[in-house]
């Protein structure tokens, strides 16, 4: 119990600014990010699958939370997490956790890559402290407004930024159980607290500087000092604006949230099983994360998923139960209770520095380089194109085609084990084949892919060939598309006097053959079970 306890203060010690960090970049007030953590590190430990790892805000979700919060608002954010928790219980429900762990390592690789690069790139505007008063619109137009302002720079909150990179990076080195952030913020928020307080004209940009909040009769600047509340996703929003139209506006947001949720939960379990040697039910733990994303929003909270790093600083701190997630969520909430005016104080040069080692961590340079080297050219055409999309497009565009990307490839790799193949020469059991008998070896699943091969393969025999078999002891699966063109073989066999024989056939594909009308006590239409009888039948016919 003592090392879980110990690991969910470390692990809450590292997510406290990290929440707000993560808040901060997608667009919200610095709380809900804390909001966030506490309620995920409870319900998904409690309801998942995995024992020891941490669930809240992610840096993965921050590029495709962004547009929801500039087209819809905070209200929105929170409508589309409820339906991605809907939609995510569905996904475990129907057991299609394992299809979402057959995705491709170059999608993930190139949205991870792409998410990392967007989030640097937004963090250079309160790294310099440039003073941009609409910070929209996509990629493009945001590093055209970073550059266009870059001649409104403070120089103290480079300083800040800079000094806080550095201690980050120093502390990580030594190796020390005490995580950076711990070190690195605190630090540099003491000197800002200091500057701010005694040399007022520096005044450098704090939480409590940029946010203010406003709870019933309690207003005032940086992190409100109060507990959880309950509230509805749809309170901002009028009675009027709540409709099916809204719905199917936030519904492929919603969509594109819950597949990169289950994404990063199963990528966290398998991380996580690896270092502890457990095993992650991936249905149950989506249950778990849907269950967690239903209940966030009505605390205000915004999308959350198993974060990656957090889990396993949890795991190298001694965790071994629930417990540990448990305790870190109350570290959080006791933060919030009894620190938020000193956590108002943190810089908001400093948070970006965090989000700096945090993109950095995430952006797997040498995965995607090494991707570039060794990979198959389609593996890097899939890599480079999810990268592109997510930093120049849409998150939700790129998890689209990442998807559709990884359907194809998977469609053109198994179509490359599918081959139809004349073996009458190559046979040593029937050395003394007839002319007008042709033998067709297939090998591999015959489906829509590869089923026009085998129909234009079959219409180009030979005209004086009579009786054609085709030995299919090594067709693993058959589809609706490959009998459709297997039926129009036999009607077009049929309309010229030649046989057609199936050989090897497995018990399963002679089921849906029959079912599909195959007729196999037609004359020209005969199965059996091997190669060799098929030959000497055809033998006794011709």
């Amino acid at each position: 119990m003592k090392n879980n306890i110990l690991a969910g203060l470390t692990v809450g010690i590292v997510a406290l600014p990290l929440s707000m960090a993560l808040a901060i970049a997608t667009g919200v007030p610095p709380q809900l990010g804390l909001y966030t953590a506490i309620i995920a590190g409870i319900i998904a430990a409690l309801f998942g699958s995995s024992k020891i790892n941490i669930s809240g805000p992610t840096a993965a979700f921050v590029v495709i939370l962004i547009p929801i919060v500039q087209e819809f608002g905070v209200s929105g954010l929170l409508i589309c997490g409820l339906l991605s928790g809907i939609i995510l219980i569905l996904i475990g429900v129907l057991k299609l956790g394992t299809l979402i762990e057959l995705i491709p390592y170059p999608v993930t690789v190139g949205f991870t890559s792409g998410i990392a690069v967007v989030i640097a790139t937004f963090q250079i505007k309160d790294f310099f402290g440039l003073t941009i008063e609409n910070f929209n619109g996509h990629y493009l137009e945001k590093i055209y407004l970073i550059f266009s302002s870059f001649h409104t720079f403070r120089t103290q909150e480079l300083v800040v930024g800079l000094f806080t990179l550095f201690l980050l990076i120093l502390w990580q080195k030594t190796k020390s159980k005490i995580p950076s952030a711990l070190i690195a913020l605190s630090f540099s928020t003491i000197i800002v607290a200091f500057i701010n307080i005694y040399i007022p004209h520096i005044q450098i940009a704090t939480i409590a500087s940029t946010f203010q909040y406003q709870i019933g009769e309690l207003q005032g600047n940086g992190i409100p000092p109060i507990a959880l509340q309950f509230e509805l996703p749809w309170k901002y929003l009028n009675t009027q604006e709540i409709n099916l139209d809204l719905l199917y506006k936030l519904l492929p947001h919603s969509i594109a949230i819950a597949i990169l949720g289950a994404l990063e939960s199963l990528l966290c379990a398998v991380i996580s099983d690896g270092m502890t040697g457990n095993k992650t039910d991936p249905n149950k733990e989506l249950i778990g994360q849907g269950i967690t994303n239903l209940i966030v929003p009505f605390f205000g909270g915004i999308p959350a998923t198993a974060a990656i790093a957090r889990t396993v600083v949890n795991i190298k701190s001694g965790a071994t139960s629930i417990l540990s997630s448990i305790i870190h969520s109350l570290f959080i909430l006791v933060s919030i209770l009894f620190l938020a005016p000193y956590l108002s104080y943190l810089p908001m040069a400093s948070l970006s520095a965090l989000l700096f080692i945090v993109a950095w961590n995430m952006s797997e340079v040498k995965h995607f380089v090494n991707i570039l080297k060794i990979a198959p050219k389609n593996d890097i055409y899939v890599l480079l194109t999810c990268f592109i999309l997510t930093v120049l497009l849409d998150m939700q565009i790129a998890v689209a085609v990442g998807i559709g990307l990884a359907s194809i490839l998977f469609i053109k790799r198994t179509i490359d084990l599918y081959s139809i193949e004349l073996v009458n020469t190559k046979l040593s059991i029937h050395p003394d084949i007839p002319e007008d008998i042709s033998i067709y070896d297939i090998n591999g699943p015959m489906f829509f892919g590869a089923a026009q091969n085998a129909l234009k393969t079959l219409l180009n025999t030979k005209e004086n060939t009579s009786v054609v078999i085709l030995n299919m002891q090594n067709v693993t699966m058959i589809d609706m598309t490959a009998m459709v063109a297997l039926k129009s073989i036999v009607n077009t066999f049929e309309s010229k006097n030649k046989k057609l024989i199936f050989s090897g056939l497995n018990k399963r594909i002679i089921k849906k053959l029959i079912k599909a009308n195959f007729e196999f006590d037609n004359i020209n239409l005969k199965k059996f079970d091997n190669l060799e009888d098929s030959i000497n039948y055809s033998k006794s016919i011709i």
